[in-house]
């Protein structure tokens, strides 16, 4: 505190405010978007995303994405409430959440078409995809989002898509053995 910094918890409402920047910038360039898929960690990009949906009037179809070795969210809201699970993803770990936060969980519940659960092979392919055709390295996390269209590409078609890509916080080694494996 003698430095006037404060604590702020991971889900925060002023986090999601600023988190929601990207949405906004999103929905601004593409608001006739079907479909937005979008990963969920301990959810403030998601409620971002649906936050701003919401203020723009927009009919877009929010995604959650979850790791299927890291369920918790999709647990939580088939529930209805708050589970914990345990997380095994050995890629992912920016959506690892073990216990949802209630506040989170009662705005993706509310906000939400529905909730796709990712495997750590559909990330690393995605990974694979987004370096390969974009360039782009991203995370396991961030790559998510393209793992869960390409798993529902088929029920996509003739619908305008997007997908957040959130960070690309991957060491060297474990993303060098990711882009070996399709290597031919």
């Amino acid at each position: 505190m003698a430095r006037g910094w404060h604590q702020v918890p991971s889900f925060h409402p002023a986090l999601v405010r600023g988190v929601a920047s990207y949405s906004l910038e999103l929905f601004r360039s593409a608001p006739r978007l079907d479909v937005l898929y979008v990963p969920i960690g301990l959810g403030s990009g998601i409620c971002g995303a649906i936050a701003v949906r919401d203020a723009l009037g927009l009919t877009t179809k929010i995604v959650g994405v979850v790791s299927a070795a890291a369920p918790a969210y999709a647990r939580s809201l088939a529930l209805g409430r708050a589970v914990s699970h345990d997380v095994t993803t050995r890629i992912a770990d920016g959506i690892a959440c073990r216990t949802p936060d209630n506040s989170a969980l009662e705005i993706i519940g509310a906000g939400i078409d529905r909730i796709v659960e990712v495997t750590d092979d559909e990330v690393e392919e995605a990974m694979r995809a987004l370096f390969s055709d974009t360039h782009n390295v991203v995370e396991g996390a961030g790559a998510a989002s393209l793992a869960a269209l390409l798993q529902e590409r088929s029920r996509l078609r003739g619908l305008t898509t997007a997908i957040v890509l959130t960070g690309a916080n991957i060491d060297p080694q474990p993303f060098a053995r990711i882009l070996r494996h399709d290597i031919s």
